[in-house]
């Protein structure tokens, strides 16, 4: 029992200390972002022109959602079958299921927002055509 409560916190904090590290990595990026704005101000080039350089994401945004909450479906479904023996028995009280369980609902989460966006999205982007052709 002790073994197993030891393993799950191992992984909490492992899956913490990469949020920690993916947090300071972009902090400093926009960090360096920012500096390299003001450094072109005071050259006196336009920040129009660097921010067209950046990567701009094509193609529908709820494609993304979707796959990734099938993904993290899948690896909920790995967590709550792949602990156990076969044939499939899964105990409620075990790390595994409880873990299998948030990951089932963050999974579900990421379905619906991906779905809600494909809903909405034509809706939002011929409002900014109509804008856009009013004010022209």
């Amino acid at each position: 029992m002790y073994d197993e409560v030891i393993i799950v916190s191992v992984v909490f904090a492992s899956l913490i200390a990469i949020a920690i590290v993916i947090g300071v990595v972009i902090y400093f990026a926009k960090r360096f972002e920012h500096k390299q704005i003001l450094a072109a101000i005071e050259k006196g080039i336009p920040p129009s022109k660097l921010k067209s350089s950046e990567f701009k994401p094509t193609g529908p945004l709820w494609i993304k959602h979707i796959s990734h909450g099938i993904i993290v479906i899948a690896v909920a479904c790995a967590f709550a079958f792949g602990f156990e023996r076969f044939p499939f028995h899964i105990h409620r009280n075990s790390p595994a299921f409880f873990v299998a369980a948030i990951l089932f609902g963050v999974g579900i989460a990421l379905i619906i927002r991906g779905l809600l966006y494909r809903k909405y999205q034509p809706t939002i982007q011929s409002e900014d055509k109509s804008n856009s052709t009013e004010n022209n």
